[in-house]
């Protein structure tokens, strides 16, 4: 049959019966895509909203004591066994048997100070906590506090050593205005006095709701207001960026200034130049660590990084606990440093190398 024998209303009909013929397959399509993306949505929205959950409930939980242990036995004990008696003996023979107080002794006896104050704290780090602290939240905080207090106050202590030795060295005559052993005791009383106001917050670390000695893991599970960005800044810049540079501005300045004294006092200046540069080299390999790490767990907790990887979190807490382990290391080496100093001044008999070594008796080898 043609179309033109048929009525207009035929026409018309037929019209609309081969449109939606055409448009049922089409609406079909159109249909299931929707579905599809509506039950997509909802997916991705009930994962944000689990994700969330799992963040609000802490569900990122692990356990890193096992490797704390290791640690422990493997560092901690032999650097409280070793380090403790090395720095009472150094203690005693800078403030008994010397007779005459000069800058690097006063210096000396500060770093060797810092050195057993952090020592007396490694035993309470190394508590089994699987009960809870067996002492009272305050304890904690003191011993949180002796522990960090001592750290940064030989940070300083070294730091201030590079400035005494950078103004003997490179400005001499100034030298003999700034340096002498009144002004060393100010500036150590200084050091003690702004790490003791700065080790404040320190006491707050716990304070959350429902902290007890039960609940709290010390040296551990700091609250949220211990990670403020302000307060972490504060550390890292002061308690380490600006020092370091300090350090290797002077450093760098001395090795120059006597890399040209070489051929009036040949050998002696290698020795010192070797000093330096294991000086230097030893207080950036013990604190960048520690400082790297407490920037990454900063980040992780501000959810920065990490925020779905459990497996990283676990990593950045073991990194920085081993890196701690690091910097407690030093308080062994200081003693070392201390009998070879000792011995170069028993040793060597030229009137030369003792001015020289004078200057460079304080090895800035850090807690």
């Amino acid at each position: 049959m043609s179309v033109q024998g048929l009525s207009p209303e035929a026409v018309k009909g037929t019209g609309d019966e081969s449109n939606g013929w055409v448009l049922s397959p089409l609406t079909g399509v159109y249909s299931s895509w929707l579905s599809f993306w509506i039950l997509y949505s909802k997916a991705r929205i009930n994962q944000a909203m689990d994700l969330g959950h799992q963040r609000k409930s802490n569900v990122c939980e692990f356990d890193t004591s096992e490797e704390e242990e290791i640690m422990q036995l493997v560092i901690y004990i032999p650097t409280f066994i070793l380090g403790l008696p090395f720095n009472l003996l150094a203690l005693f023979m800078f403030c008994c048997k010397i007779k005459r107080w000069t800058e690097s002794t006063i210096y000396m006896s500060n770093l060797a100070l810092a050195d057993i104050l952090l020592l007396f704290s490694l035993p309470f780090k190394m508590l089994d906590q699987d009960g809870g602290w067996p002492f009272n939240v305050a304890f904690c905080s003191f011993m949180e506090s002796l522990y960090f207090v001592n750290m940064y106050a030989s940070i300083f202590i070294i730091t201030s050593i590079s400035i005494d030795r950078y103004l003997a060295i490179i400005h001499p005559l100034k030298a003999r205005v700034f340096r002498s052993p009144q002004n060393t005791v100010i500036i150590c009383l200084v050091i003690w006095a702004f790490v003791w106001l700065g080790s404040i917050p320190i006491y707050g670390f716990h304070d959350s709701t429902g902290s007890t000695n039960s609940t709290i893991v010390c040296f551990h599970g700091f609250s949220d207001k211990s990670w403020n960005p302000a307060l972490i800044a504060f550390v890292e810049l002061l308690g380490f960026v600006i020092p370091m540079a300090i350090m290797v501005f002077c450093s760098v300045r001395i090795i120059r200034k006597l890399l040209q004294r070489e051929n009036d006092i040949p050998g002696n200046s290698q020795i010192c130049i070797r000093i330096i540069i294991a000086n230097l080299a030893i207080f950036i390999c013990s604190f960048a660590p520690t400082h790297l790490g407490i920037l990454l767990q900063f980040l992780v907790r501000r959810d920065i990084i990490g925020r779905d990887y459990c497996s990283m979190r676990r990593s950045i807490s073991l990194f920085v606990q081993g890196a701690m382990c690091l910097a407690n290391v030093n308080c062994c080496l200081d003693a070392v440093c201390y009998y070879f100093v000792a011995k170069e001044f028993r040793d060597q008999g030229l009137r030369t190398k003792r001015s020289l070594v004078s200057i460079f008796s304080v090895n800035d080898v850090s807690v």
